[in-house]
C-alpha cells in the first residue's frame, strides 16, 4: 500500500505491507525521530492504504537571563524625629536573580515560553525612612535600658524617654518572647514563621552594636516561656509545643530545656532539664516558668499549681495547689508567678474557692498569695484581685527600719468577679500585703490590659524612688511609686511588649 510522508519541509511516498504501523513507515522511509518529536497520528496507529503520516520537529532551547529585583521602600513612624521629618535610616539597594527560560519550537516557530528555574544571586536590601511622628511628651530620665516592640520593631530607650532609637527592624517579631539580658546588650524574642508546621522561631539579637548581630537559635515553637540563664549572657532556656490545626494552635510539651550558644553563630546541642510531659490538669495549654534573681532556683506555674523546678530529678515539686479554671473555651487559666528578690518568697495568683455550694473549677474568685520557701505555709494577701493580677515584686528597696523592704506590684481586676473579660487597675502593695492602693488609672477610665508590668531597675534619676513600666491603649507609660505622677512615654498606639532591665 501506499503511504505519504511528510517530514523536514518535504513530502515522499512509500510502500509498505498492508498492516504496517507509522513508526514501521517511518522506518521504511528512513525517518527518525527525535526525544521530544511528535507524529500524526501517533506512531502505534495502524495505517490504511493512501494514508498521510505527518511528522513535526521538536525542540527546546534554555537561555539564562538576569534581572533586577526592586526594592521595598518600608516606612518607620518614629516619636523621636518632629512630625512630618524624614530621614533616610538604610539605603535600599536592588537585588539580582538569574532566570532560566525555556523556549519550545516547532517546526522551527516558537509555540511557548515558560520559566524553568530562578536562582537569587543578591537579596535586595529594602529602604527604609524614618518618619517622624513626636508627641509632646516631657523628657523623663531613666535608668537601665528599656526595649519596647512597637509595629514589629524593636526601640531602644537609654537615659531618658526622648533618647530612643530603633534597634531591631524586622518587622516579623511577633512579641510572644521578648527578653533584655540583665546587661541589656541581647534581646531574645520570636519571629513569626512562615515554613509550613511553624509557628515561630527563636532568636536573639546583640542590640548594643550597629548593625545588630542576629543569631538564629535553631529553636522553633515557643509559645509560654524562653528566657535568659542568670549569669550567662549566652545562654537561654525555653519551653516548647508542637502545633496543632485545632485551636488553640498547639500542644504544649511542657518541657524544660537549655542552649547555648556564640557571636560566631554556633548554637550547642539542647541540654533536657524536664522531658516533655503531659502538665497536669488542662496541660495540653502549656506551662510558664520564671527563673529566681539568683539563678539558682526555676519556679514554675500551670492551670494546677505553682511550684519549683527539680534541676536534679527534672520533675516539678508543687508548693501551691490550686484548682483549674473551668474556662469553657480553648485556653486555660495559668496563675501569674514572680520571686521576691531575696529569693526567698513566691509571689502566686491563687484560685479560690466560692463561698458556699458551688463547683470549685467555676468559682469566679482570685487572689495573690505569698509562698515562703524557707519556712511556713502560704499566706493570702489579698483576695478578689481577679485572674490576671499578675504580680510583680520591686528590687529591694532598703532603709533605716527595713533593710530588706520591698514592694509588690499587681493587677486589681476593675470587676473581680468577671475577670476574664475585666479591665484591670495598677495596684501597690508592701510585700505583707499592707498600704495597697491604686496607681494607675483612677476610678471611672478605661482600664489596663491584662499583662506583666516592669518595674525600673534603679530609683529614677534625682528620685529616691521606682518607677512602673506599663502598657496603656498601645502606648507605653511610667508611673512614679511613691507620688503616683504618671507620665505617657510614647504616643503611635502601637507598642505591644517591653523589657526594662
Amino acid at each position: 500500500m501506499q503511504v505519504t510522508v511528510i517530514a523536514d519541509g518535504s513530502q515522499q511516498n512509500v510502500t509498505v505491507p498492508l498492516g504496517s504501523t507509522v513508526q514501521e513507515t517511518l522506518d521504511a522511509a528512513g525517518v527518525t525521530l527525535g526525544e521530544l518529536d511528535r507524529v500524526d497520528p501517533p506512531a502505534y496507529t495502524v495505517l490504511s492504504d493512501g494514508a498521510q503520516v505527518r511528522v513535526v520537529r521538536v525542540r527546546e532551547e534554555f537561555q539564562i537571563v538576569q534581572e533586577t529585583i526592586p526594592f521595598e521602600r518600608q516606612t518607620l513612624r518614629s516619636e523621636s524625629l518632629p512630625e512630618g521629618e524624614t530621614r533616610l535610616l538604610q539605603t535600599g539597594e536592588n537585588g539580582l536573580r538569574e532566570v532560566t527560560v525555556r523556549y519550545l519550537y516547532e517546526d522551527d516557530e516558537e509555540i511557548s515560553q515558560s520559566t524553568v528555574k530562578v536562582d537569587v544571586i543578591r537579596t535586595p536590601v529594602p529602604e527604609i525612612v524614618m518618619v517622624g511622628s513626636q508627641s509632646t511628651v516631657e523628657r523623663l530620665e531613666i535608668p537601665g535600658e528599656l526595649v519596647y516592640l512597637d509595629g514589629g520593631n524593636v526601640w531602644l530607650m537609654q537615659g531618658s524617654t526622648v533618647d530612643r532609637s530603633p534597634v531591631l527592624t524586622l518587622g516579623d517579631l511577633d512579641g510572644r518572647i521578648f527578653s533584655l539580658s540583665a546587661d541589656g546588650k541581647w534581646l531574645l524574642f520570636t519571629r513569626t514563621s512562615e515554613e509550613e508546621g511553624l509557628i515561630n522561631t527563636l532568636w536573639a539579637a546583640r542590640i548594643d552594636q550597629t548593625p545588630p548581630l542576629l543569631i538564629d537559635l535553631q529553636v522553633a515553637n515557643v509559645v509560654h516561656f524562653a528566657d535568659w540563664v542568670p549569669g550567662s549572657t549566652l545562654r537561654v532556656a525555653y519551653s516548647t509545643v508542637e502545633p496543632r490545626s485545632a485551636a488553640p494552635g498547639w500542644q504544649a510539651n511542657n518541657d524544660l530545656q537549655l542552649r547555648s550558644f556564640s557571636t560566631s553563630g554556633w548554637v550547642s546541642r539542647p541540654v533536657v532539664v524536664v522531658d516533655a510531659n503531659a502538665g497536669g490538669t488542662y496541660g495540653w495549654w502549656g506551662t510558664s516558668f520564671r527563673w529566681s534573681p539568683d539563678g539558682k532556683a526555676m519556679a514554675f506555674a500551670r492551670p494546677d499549681g505553682v511550684g519549683l523546678v527539680d534541676f536534679e530529678t527534672g520533675e516539678f515539686r508543687r508548693l501551691l495547689e490550686t484548682t483549674p479554671l473551668q474556662t469553657f473555651g480553648d485556653w486555660a487559666w495559668v496563675p501569674g508567678v514572680d520571686w521576691s528578690p531575696q529569693a526567698d518568697i513566691l509571689f502566686a495568683v491563687e484560685h479560690l474557692p466560692l463561698e458556699g455550694a458551688g463547683d470549685p473549677e467555676t468559682s469566679p474568685l482570685f487572689g495573690v498569695t505569698a509562698i515562703p520557701l524557707n519556712a511556713g505555709v502560704p499566706l493570702p494577701l489579698v483576695n478578689q484581685t481577679g485572674m490576671f493580677a499578675q504580680p510583680v515584686a520591686s528590687p529591694l528597696q532598703p532603709c533605716p527600719e527595713d533593710p530588706g523592704a520591698y514592694q509588690v506590684a499587681y493587677l486589681q481586676a476593675i470587676s473581680p468577679r468577671q475577670s476574664d473579660t475585666s479591665r484591670y487597675q495598677l495596684a501597690l502593695m508592701d510585700r505583707d500585703g499592707s498600704n495597697r492602693r491604686v496607681l494607675f488609672p483612677q476610678e471611672g477610665a478605661p482600664g489596663l490590659e491584662p499583662q506583666r508590668v516592669f518595674w525600673s531597675p534603679a530609683p529614677m534619676p534625682g528620685k529616691d524612688s521606682h518607677a512602673i513600666a506599663f502598657l496603656y491603649q498601645g502606648d507605653l507609660w511610667m508611673v512614679d511609686t511613691l507620688s503616683g505622677e504618671v507620665q505617657q512615654v510614647t504616643g503611635d498606639g502601637l507598642v505591644t511588649r517591653l523589657d526594662w532591665r
